[in-house]
């Protein structure tokens, strides 16, 4: 049995985890088993770059982060455009497939990645997914790998925020990843601490942000930390249409969201503000244990799904047990933070801002 994989989009923690968990359990149940790599995600399947991989390329990478095959971002919107030189770049990923004489394909992903294979799943490749995304946003699982490890780095950063906050009275600002939702902002924001979370999900008021801060000041509070999304938004700027809400940004003076919510904070209050950005740090770095574990469940439960030759499926998890999801129920959706959900009630009676 000949099976391709592939990594793509953004590099997190647990991808060599996971792909060591397919390959283990392939190798462990099949006496003939090849499989091969493709360089830099669906870019490698599109120019057939790739090697055929062994057994030893598996062992050593558990606690490795990054992707040992590389990754790429190939938007789902162009997979429909010729490359430069005219390429049909769907055809072309289904030359390769069918040149190699492949089984399927295992692909490693989040949403964008996740359109593409479902595409070529439609088109008639035999094709088994994979979640990942530090952001835990993709329909149809609970949890992502990736999504642990990164609250950790998060939440260490507010942590080291904590005291230089206290010693010297300021307003901290801590910009977590996190455009379209605020998974990780949230956690990471209540994991560490955080006095006011800004959500994507949960346009603020800045007044209300700035009565919060007050609040904390009148009760003798000498500083204030906000956990902020980068996708964060206001209720005016949530008010616009995307046409003006570009047009807007493009103007703005403000590297990041952050920079404009600190701005309108010293403005109001006097207070000194600081922002610090964990950047692309928050994917870096070995994976916690957490994610280790939910990786090699995940990679088996993949390799099983191949065994029983059951394609056209992306493995999650619900309630702590694994499922297999049609690609077609996740392809296009986005799982968000709820702004009426039991969590940010409880989170709320705190007394935690969301800034609404």
């Amino acid at each position: 049995m000949k099976i391709g994989m592939l990594t793509s989009g953004g590099d997190c923690q647990s991808l060599n985890a996971s792909m060591r968990g397919v390959a283990k359990t392939l190798y462990n149940n099949l006496k003939d088993v090849e499989i091969i790599g493709f360089h830099e995600g669906y870019k490698g399947l599109m120019y057939g770059e790739y090697h055929t991989m062994e057994p030893k390329d598996f062992s050593g990478i558990l606690t490795q982060g990054g992707t040992i095959i590389g990754t790429s971002r190939q938007p789902f919107k162009l997979m429909g455009t010729p490359d430069a030189n005219g390429m049909d770049k769907v055809e072309a990923m289904k030359k390769t497939y069918k040149k190699l004489g492949l089984e399927c394909l295992v692909i490693l992903g989040g949403n964008g990645t996740h359109k593409t294979a479902n595409l070529l799943s439609e088109q008639g490749l035999n094709v088994v997914t994979l979640p990942k995304t530090i952001d835990n946003d993709i329909w149809g699982t609970d949890i992502t790998f990736g999504f642990q490890s990164a609250v950790d780095i998060a939440t260490s950063a507010i942590d080291c925020i904590h005291t230089t906050a206290a010693s010297h009275g300021r307003v901290f600002i801590v910009e977590v990843m996190g455009h379209k939702v605020g998974w990780l902002t949230l956690h990471a924001g209540v994991a560490g601490g955080a006095d006011i979370i800004l959500l994507p999900e949960i346009p603020y008021d800045i007044d209300k942000v700035v009565k919060a801060i007050q609040k904390r000041t009148e009760e003798g509070k000498r500083f204030s930390i906000l956990a902020v999304a980068e996708g964060a938004i206001s209720k005016e700027d949530a008010a616009l249409s995307k046409k003006e809400l570009k047009k807007k940004r493009a103007k703005t003076q403000y590297p990041s969201i952050s920079y404009e919510v600190g701005a309108e904070i010293e403005k109001r209050t006097g207070q000194e503000v600081r922002v610090t950005i964990p950047g692309h740090t928050q994917r870096g770095g070995g994976p916690c244990p957490y994610d280790r574990v939910i990786s090699t469940r995940f990679g088996s439960a993949a390799a099983e799904l191949i065994l029983n030759k059951e394609y056209g499926y992306m493995v999650g998890m619900k309630n702590g047990e694994i499922v297999k999801v049609p690609l077609g129920e996740v392809a296009g959706k986005l799982k968000m933070v709820e702004p009426d959900s039991s969590f940010i009630h409880e989170i709320k009676n705190l007394g935690i801002s969301f800034g609404d």
